[in-house]
């Protein structure tokens, strides 16, 4: 069943009356930041202005095209107020860009009259009463957003004159349209940065909230985020007086959904610990529980020992994560090459379990690529030997005291500009 028209159309008006109304319309509509209430009180006064059996206000909505199924349109039509149409018939209509006379209109930014639509091979008829049409374009920032649409039982039922007034009403209707949804986006990023801030407190509760003390170690970590929340981990656990779990951890991506993994991650590692798996057992579970939980493209490098400072030894095990630097009492550094595949890419990986004896006075550095990747306004990198050499010149200092040395020096290289992604520490002193 067709709409009823809520106001009889404008007999005899002049072009200053329309004007006039014109101007009344733009007041009243600018009142607002509800786009359908904007689209519905346009809907409701523009046979005021110009005599039309149907009209209707349709908005191009575009998708990536990557998601959009082969042989299908990323961008189409969708009605948004309409009067005077059949909505059965209407809902069957779904027009893409440069088809009908709505789709060339929007794909030319140049508007159209149709006296007699029988005669237009551009016409697609969404109407059997339909006899002439009017369509103008609706452009922000010199883009086609919409079209305004008009149609009349009658053959050349509109005129240059009509065409004009419908062009200035389109492009009020586009400066509304931008605010509203300006507004809207205004919204939506108050809203995801409440939400960034919540998931940045819990994840700085995730952290633990001081360095571990172990006997003949001074032992610190550190995380930097490039970000509200991080992709990076960190993490130790106690599991005897003389021995602890640590671990470093780096979550392929940044922002919320790196951060939610990175919690499983945790929880699933303090798990193990807590079981007593030793640290290749504890990455396959680990691994496998990943796997089976995350996107194919998704993926975790994570290092994670047990520290035992009685027998001053490190059994660990390494996923794909940056080869630790050790640096011996002489000064001498040494990247730790050994190890496996990133978490989460293969099903049933397995993991191999290392020994390092730590002697007095050397220094192991664990860290994420944020801090070699980081890169100088040139385009060079931090690298693996800066590194080393930023370690071994603060290599008397307290570990926390390293790690702010090494982490100016990061910043330093890049110019004061900080690294482009998160940047993590876990640093072992063994004392003397």
């Amino acid at each position: 069943m067709h709409e009823q028209l809520k106001e009889a159309p404008a007999q005899g008006l002049t072009t200053t009356d329309k004007l006039r109304m014109l101007l009344d319309i733009t007041k009243k509509i600018s009142r607002s930041l509800d786009l359908q209430e904007v689209l519905n009180l346009v809907m409701g006064t523009l046979d005021s202005l110009i005599p039309y059996d149907a009209a209707g206000i349709f908005v191009l909505r575009c998708v990536d095209q990557a998601a959009v199924a082969r042989g299908e349109e990323p961008c189409v039509f969708e009605a948004e107020a309409v009067r005077g149409y059949d909505i059965d018939e209407l809902s069957g209509l779904h027009l893409k860009l440069g088809e009908g006379i709505i789709g060339h209109v929007a794909l030319t930014t140049e508007p159209i009259i149709s006296p007699d639509v029988r005669n237009d091979p551009l016409y697609i008829n969404a109407r059997e009463e339909t006899r002439s049409e009017m369509v103008a374009p609706i452009i922000s920032n010199d883009e086609v957003i919409g079209v305004f649409d008009l149609e009349s039982d009658e053959l050349n039922a509109y005129s240059d004159d009509d065409l004009e007034v419908l062009m200035m009403l389109a492009s009020q209707v586009a400066i509304i349209i931008e605010k509203v949804m300006l507004h809207e986006q205004l919204i939506e990023k108050k809203r995801l940065e409440g939400q960034l801030e919540v998931a940045r407190q819990v994840q700085l509760e995730l952290l633990p909230p001081n360095d571990p003390q172990l006997e003949g170690f001074d032992i610190s970590a550190y995380n930097v985020p490039t970000e509200e929340v991080s992709g990076d981990y960190y993490d130790w656990v106690p599991i005897y007086d003389d021995q602890i779990s640590l671990v470093i951890a780096d979550v392929a991506g940044k922002g919320v959904a790196a951060a939610l993994l990175m919690a499983f991650l945790r929880a699933s590692l303090r798990a193990a610990t807590h079981i007593g798996y030793a640290p290749h057992i504890s990455m396959a579970k680990v691994n496998y529980l990943l796997w089976e939980s995350i996107e194919r493209n998704q993926y975790v490098t994570a290092f994670y020992g047990i520290l035992d400072a009685t027998n001053r030894t490190l059994s660990y095990t390494n996923a794909g994560h940056n080869p630790p630097l050790l640096l011996d009492a002489k000064g001498n550094a040494q990247f730790m090459e050994r190890g496996g595949v990133p978490l989460g890419i293969f099903r049933d990986t397995r993991y191999h379990e290392y020994y390092l004896t730590i002697e007095p006075n050397e220094l192991l550095v664990l860290y994420t690529d944020g801090v070699t990747e980081a890169m100088s306004p040139s385009g060079e990198e931090f690298g693996r030997d800066r590194l080393a050499s930023s370690v071994r010149a603060a290599r008397r200092l307290r570990a926390k005291d390293l790690i702010m040395a090494v982490q100016k020096d990061v910043l330093d290289w890049t110019d004061g500009l900080g690294a482009t992604d998160d940047i993590t520490f876990f640093v072992v002193k063994a004392l003397t």
